[in-house]
Order: C-alpha cells, then sequence, then structure tokens
C-alpha cells in the first residue's frame, strides 16, 4: 500500500527527470539523492508543496521506473528464459493503462511563475488553438486537448491516457514548437491533475489566478477556448464538459461574491501605472499614443479617457475599428493613423501604449535612439507601456537614455495597493469553487456508466435480433410485410421495457454523491451479472489504435 501511494505522490518528480535523463541517469538520480521532493504549483495561500519519501520506498520506485522506460523507449531488451521474465514481458504499456483512470492534466506557465521572456515564445495565437488541438491529440497518450493562451499564462489541458507519458509527450510538443530546451520549460512550468487541474481552471475562471484579482476579462477568454473549440476533433467531451463548467463558476463567482466590483484589468493597471510614472501636474497635457485597436487596445482607450484625457492617437491596420471606437467615444478627439506611420507617430507622443497580435516586436533600439527627446514637464522619459504577449517593445529599449518601457510583468506595482479587499471576497468565492468542483467530479464520475449502457443495449440488441430471426424463419417466406413490422415493434417493445429499469439505475447527473454511488454500484454488478467486460480494455484499445495510425503514417 505505501509503495502504491509512492507511486502515485512520484508523478511530478518521475516526469522531470525522465523528459532530459535516460532511465539509468535517472535511476542513478534518484538514488544519489537524500530526498526526492516533488514541486507543484503554488497554491492560493502561496505555500509549496513538498512530498519527501524515505530511501528504502525511492530505491523500490527507481526500479519499477526504470523498467517501465524500458518498456515506453522502445528498447530493445535481451532475450529471457525464464517464464517470470516472459510473464513480465507480457505486462506491456497498454495493459498496464488498463488500471489507470484517464486523467485531466494540466500543464502551465503562468505570469506567477514564468517570465515574460518565456510566456511569449510559448504563445499560440487564438487562430492556431485549433492546429494546436489536433497536434496534441495526435500523441500517442492523449485522448482530449484544449489551449489557454492569454497575456498572462499559457495553459494546455489535456485527457491523458497515463499521466506521465502524456505530459512528457506534451511537454516535449511545446519544446519543439516553441524552440525551448525541455529542461527550462520543466523548470517553470506546473502540473496539475483531476481535482487540482479542474478547481485551478474554476480559479482562472473565477478570476482568482489573475495577476489582478478579480478581473473580467479572463471570464471571456474561457468563453473563447469553447467557441474555438467547437467541432474541432479532440476538443471532447471531457474537455469541453470541464471549460462549459469553468464558465458557469467564474459567472456564479461574479455574482454571488461582487469580487470584481473596483477590480482593475490589465489595460487599466497598465493606465495606471502610465500615470504613476509622469508627474502629476502632466496627467492631463501627456501626448498619448495608442498602438493597437483591438480588445486590449480599446479598453486602454476607455481608461485614459475615464481618467481625464481627451485627445489621443491610435495607430492600426485599419480605420474601421478606430472609428468604431470613436463613435463611442464622441467627445474624446481620436486621431487615427495607419501602420506605417508609426514611428513618426511615436516622436511626438509621451507615452506609448501597445497592444497588438504582432509575433515581431514593433519597437527595437534602433527605432527609438534616434527619437526627439520629450520634454522635462513630463519628466524626461518617453514611457512604452507593452501589455503584449509575445511583447511588442524589445527590451533592448531600455538602454536608450532617454526612454523606459514596462511590460505586463510590472502591473504588479499597481494592483498590489487594492488587491486586500478582493482578498477577502475570494476567500468566498474559494467556497462557491470547492462546491462546484465536486460537482464536476461527481459528473465526471458518472460518465463511467456510458459504455456499460451501451454494450448492456448491444447484449440485449443481439439477442433480440437472433430471437427475431428464428422466430420469423419458423413463420414461412410468405410473411406479410405488416405481420413481420408488428413481430419486430413486439420484440423492441419487450426489449425496452426489461431495459428501462437498469436504464435508469445507470444514469445520473452527478449532483448527488449517494446517487452515484448507488449507480456505480449497478454498472459493477450489471457488468457482472452479463459479463459485460470486454477482453480488451476501451482505453488498451484506444492506445493501440493510436500506435498503429502513428506506425502508418510512417
Amino acid at each position: 500500500m505505501a509503495l502504491s501511494t509512492g507511486f502515485a505522490k512520484m508523478d511530478s518528480l518521475l516526469l522531470n527527470s525522465a523528459s532530459s535523463s535516460s532511465p539509468s541517469s535517472f535511476r542513478a538520480h534518484l538514488l544519489s539523492s537524500p530526498h526526492v521532493r516533488i514541486f507543484c504549483k503554488p497554491n492560493r495561500n502561496n505555500f509549496r508543496r513538498i512530498v519527501s519519501h524515505t530511501l528504502g520506498v525511492r530505491c523500490e520506485v527507481a526500479a519499477s521506473t526504470d523498467s517501465a522506460l524500458q518498456t515506453d523507449s522502445n528498447i530493445d531488451l535481451p532475450k529471457v528464459s525464464s517464464l517470470s521474465a516472459l510473464e513480465q514481458l507480457k505486462t506491456s504499456a497498454a495493459d498496464r493503462y488498463t488500471k489507470e483512470r484517464a486523467s485531466i492534466v494540466v500543464i502551465g506557465l503562468s505570469i506567477h511563475t514564468t517570465p515574460v521572456e518565456l510566456r511569449e515564445k510559448l504563445a499560440i495565437p487564438e487562430a492556431e488553438w485549433p492546429r494546436a488541438i489536433g497536434e496534441l491529440c495526435s500523441l500517442n497518450h492523449i485522448e482530449e486537448a484544449a489551449v489557454l493562451s492569454t497575456c498572462n499564462r499559457m495553459e494546455i489541458y489535456v485527457v491523458a491516457l497515463s499521466q506521465h507519458r502524456g505530459v512528457k509527450e506534451v511537454t516535449e510538443w511545446m519544446s519543439k514548437t516553441s524552440g525551448i530546451p525541455v529542461p527550462e520549460i520543466c523548470e517553470h512550468r506546473f502540473l496539475l491533475y483531476n481535482n487540482d487541474a479542474t478547481q485551478h481552471l474554476f480559479e482562472v475562471s473565477a478570476g482568482l489566478d489573475s495577476l489582478v484579482l478579480g478581473e473580467g476579462q479572463i471570464l471571456a477568454q474561457v468563453k473563447q477556448v469553447v467557441k474555438v473549440g467547437q467541432g474541432v476533433v479532440g476538443f471532447g467531451r471531457n474537455i469541453s464538459g470541464l471549460f462549459k463548467h469553468a464558465i458557469s463558476v467564474g459567472k456564479r463567482v461574479r455574482t454571488e461574491t461582487n469580487i470584481a466590483a473596483g477590480a482593475v484589468s490589465v489595460s487599466s493597471a497598465a493606465v495606471e501605472l502610465a500615470l504613476m510614472k509622469l508627474p502629476e501636474s502632466s496627467h492631463s497635457t501627456a501626448k498619448m499614443l495608442v498602438i493597437g485597436a483591438g480588445k486590449m487596445g480599446k479598453l486602454v482607450i476607455k481608461h485614459l479617457v475615464a481618467k481625464g484625457c481627451r485627445e489621443m492617437v491610435v495607430v492600426n491596420r485599419s480605420e474601421e475599428r478606430v472609428a468604431a471606437i470613436r463613435e463611442d467615444l464622441k467627445d474624446v478627439e481620436i486621431i487615427y493613423k495607419p501602420l506605417d506611420e508609426m514611428i513618426a507617430c511615436a516622436a511626438e507622443a509621451d507615452v506609448i501604449f501597445t497592444s497588438t497580435a504582432s509575433e515581431s516586436p514593433l519597437f527595437l533600439k534602433e527605432h527609438v535612439k534616434d527619437l526627439p527627446p520629450v520634454g522635462s514637464e513630463v519628466g524626461g522619459l518617453r514611457l512604452f507601456i507593452d501589455i503584449s504577449v509575445p511583447r511588442n517593445v524589445g527590451s533592448c529599449v531600455n538602454d536608450v537614455e532617454n526612454a523606459r518601457v514596462y511590460n505586463v510583468d510590472d502591473l504588479k506595482e499597481v494592483v498590489a495597493a487594492n488587491k486586500e479587499d478582493r482578498l477577502r471576497k475570494a476567500m468566498e468565492a474559494q467556497t462557491i469553487i470547492t462546491e462546484e468542483s465536486k460537482q464536476f467530479g461527481a459528473w465526471r464520475d458518472s460518465l463511467e456508466t456510458v459504455p456499460t449502457i451501451k454494450k448492456l443495449r448491444g447484449y440485449a440488441e443481439r439477442i433480440r435480433v437472433a430471437e427475431l430471426d428464428k422466430c420469423l424463419s419458423k413463420m414461412g417466406e410468405d410473411i406479410p410485410k405488416k405481420t413481420r413490422r408488428a413481430v419486430d415493434d413486439l420484440s423492441r417493445g419487450i426489449v425496452n421495457k426489461l431495459l428501462h429499469g437498469p436504464m435508469q439505475h445507470l444514469r445520473c447527473d452527478g449532483s448527488d454523491s449517494r446517487t452515484l454511488t448507488e449507480t456505480l454500484e449497478n454498472m459493477h454488478a450489471l457488468n457482472r451479472m452479463f459479463s459485460l467486460e470486454t477482453e480488451v480494455a476501451v482505453l488498451e484499445q484506444k492506445l493501440r489504435a493510436k500506435t498503429s495510425q502513428k506506425e502508418d503514417s510512417l
């Protein structure tokens, strides 16, 4: 029992080491370490959970893990003659998965754990989410997937047939697509499984995991994941259900706790930061330039107006969006300029806000060094407030004497002031999230009965068809179609009435834990009574199908 518990708790460490080491070096690492520790994502209380194991358990885990890694790495094993060794080889990876339920896993890098330099390389534009889902689900151990990529986080949610191997494959995929070495990703990422992964997404949707506690934009971004995922193969029942439930949780938390009252957003924090860095006397006179008129740019403009700004220049690819903003803010002079005039506009601006989807910097040192200096009345420094990920302004701009660059990681200075009040509301929100997490877990548990429902109906249908054929053959070939149809309807009616009771006891919405327990007990009883268990488990079939597809594509 102790060893089994040890296996479960060793998940994160096994993957981190196995992803960058050979089985032999991994074993040596385990044996040479005085303690084995698992570092998890900091929880909402900013504590880090550390699990330690004794040397005896560690050695047993290492030996078992080394054997598993040899099997999964396609290493040619020497021929063995002993029966025990042959039996051990028969316990293939696929066989082991039948004992392990598919897990919901989140592999994440957030503003709390990862610098913007890494997040921007890992960021996936919204238009690329369907492609990413397809590539992730083509991995051997990944069933379903979703991508949540924002300026503050890059998180991949998957349903994995195996936690260790699934996370290893996703991490290698992230490395391949971003060019960041696996060890560097492992250094900054956090891993959460099942209930912890569920609770994390609910906290994200509720605004509890944001840089700006209670901000509302993240809920819209979670909704966008569902919108983009609709119809995409791989955005399956578990992941879709998880994100839809997260949207409901986000709405409920904001309604019942009022956590968003007085909360600032990233865009308003950017405006606050700019005003903090400017002399107070220049707040109404500083020349403002906003580059990008998308969602974030529009919010920046609105917050500038709220702070008393009545004139600004907006640079965008097209004038259409700027015209729409101008229509909403009729008392403000908003001057549109095309993108090719961006540098000229920057030369006349004191504060420059950037919020575009450009994957390459708009401003580098060579673009800024020859710009005319700004006046002493605004502090003598041209401010670049960059809230884009990937960043629109290179850090090298800080080398220019009269320029300063601030990015999303610098907004912490602003949000700290009004955080205390919302922390009290966050405690109320946690009660809601805990309750909703249990409901989602119960709903997911209830899905276990679906295969049994299908198998029981299929079992009954096979018997019905066989007996119907026997009956019709005895009645001769000259049976009228009306009679055939009547006999067929009779057989269907009998089967449906007989199955009604068992089917009712296999269905549960997951809202009542007692009912759920009884439902699962009924499922196991029906599996035994009608011998519904198949020779090859569902997970094994899925794994073999994926492996076969991969081999066919080679």
